[in-house]
């Protein structure tokens, strides 16, 4: 599959480890590298602006979508390609989807767990087949896993979603693995229900 744009989502403070803006940098600096386009949220601050300005100190292209209330507040990245002003965060989601031909989720707060199984859901329904991976920077996302685990032993997850994503806690790797094609196995979500007697 070939891989042209590459939506990361991650959050908008550093966080409280080092490696976490290391490893931002690192994705950053490998979607340069390779000439994907970085799309993204579009701030200048925290690992947003970590992976947007690896991006560009490597000499990749990189697009930002932010919505009008954050640009007000002067987050907006000044040194993008393309920085796109939308009115909500519905439309920001919108418009990264369809800018982006694969996913990455760094750490990041509720903003990014919220992008994140958003476009999971979204492939869940079918309504997109993009690759979905997760930089899994000191196993921060091991609990998220677990979890996810748990709700298929409890029945509310298919098996074959049981990992919906490529999960590597290197950005070569995991852009590698992405490159393959689609993580999410097609599978009917919804069963008949049985008829009552």
């Amino acid at each position: 599959m070939e891989l042209r744009t590459v939506c990361v989502f991650c959050g908008s403070r550093p966080g409280a480890r080092p490696d976490f803006l290391e490893a931002a940098r690192a994705l950053g600096a490998e979607l340069a590298r390779r000439k994907l386009t970085l799309v993204y949220g579009g701030a200048s601050v925290g690992l947003m602006g970590a992976v947007a300005d690896a991006a560009l100190a490597g000499g990749g292209r990189a697009v930002g979508v932010l919505p009008l209330s954050l640009q007000q507040r002067e987050l907006g990245h000044a040194g993008l390609h393309e920085l796109h002003l939308v009115n909500s965060m519905h439309e920001r989601k919108a418009l990264m989807a369809k800018r982006s031909d694969a996913f990455i989720a760094l750490p990041g707060g509720f903003g990014t767990f919220d992008e994140l199984f958003e476009i999971i859901t979204w492939g869940q329904l079918g309504l997109h087949t993009k690759p979905i991976g997760l930089l899994d920077v000191g196993g921060y996302y091991q609990p998220l896993l677990a979890m996810l685990r748990r709700a298929v032993e409890d029945g509310f997850v298919p098996e074959a979603h049981a990992q919906p994503f490529a999960v590597s806690a290197s950005p070569v790797e995991l852009l590698e693995r992405l490159q393959g094609g689609p993580t999410m196995k097609a599978t009917e979500k919804w069963l008949r229900r049985t008829e009552e007697t």
